[in-house]
């Protein structure tokens, strides 16, 4: 197998966890032993081009007109999106968002393990959050050092979130995961991903807004009969 390449669209890298999820569901169900890019598209309803082009990007092989054997694309996608191998991570910022990501069970089973928390807080510092307890801040370089610790994930207020990236580059953290609602810099050896809950409101405001404007009628409609 191909390992991922730079090449893979961003759009793929977002669609192929839900295939991979729902190729999941129809193992546990147990129904189907192969399974085509159409069926995949029609549970889900998407483009079956679509789909099967996103399918190609990871290298595997089906048979013409037949499919995938769907333990194979199962596991085929787990090990081409490195959900196989588990990454640990340490999080910065234990607070409301912070804890629920540590609580997220589901991390675990989708490649990757926090392993350890960090705060300013001294309130929070000492204190066990899901079972780990909370380390001063200051602590993180050195952890991500001697322990090689390649993800960290900022869950910290946006002032905080630019001088915590510094930290974790100067550890040596190859990627960060930011949740924080801030715009940060860091070298371009380091993978960035943002995850801008206000932009996703934003956005989801927008569209309700319109359509509460094209169809107010249909929305009152459904308002009132739920």
């Amino acid at each position: 197998m191909r390992p991922p390449h730079q090449d893979v669209p961003e759009a793929t890298l977002r669609r192929l966890p839900i295939y991979y999820r729902c190729l999941q569901d129809m193992m546990a169900a147990g129904v189907v032993h192969v399974v085509s890019c159409a069926d995949l598209a029609r549970a889900l309803g998407l483009d079956a081009t679509l789909v099967r082009k996103d399918i190609e990007m990871t290298g595997i092989v089906g048979k013409p007109r037949v499919g995938y054997p769907l333990e194979d694309l199962v596991r085929w996608i787990e090990n081409f999106l490195g959900l196989n191998r588990p990454k640990a991570a340490v999080l910065a910022g234990t607070g409301s968002l912070g804890s629920a990501l540590m609580g997220y069970g589901k991390f675990r089973t989708h490649g990757m393990q926090i392993v350890a928390a960090f705060d300013i807080d001294p309130e929070k510092i000492g204190q066990p959050v899901h079972g780990m307890e909370v380390q001063p801040l200051f602590c993180l370089p050195d952890f991500v050092r001697n322990t090689g610790t390649p993800l960290g994930l900022i869950a910290t207020p946006a002032g905080a979130a630019q001088s915590v990236a510094d930290l974790m580059v100067s550890g040596g953290i190859r990627a960060i995961w930011n949740f924080a609602p801030a715009h940060i810099r860091v070298p371009r050896r380091i993978i960035l991903q943002n995850e801008d809950l206000y932009y996703s409101l934003a956005s989801l405001s927008f569209k309700l807004e319109h359509l509460m404007t094209v169809a107010p009628v249909e929305s009152d409609l459904y308002v009132k009969n739920n």
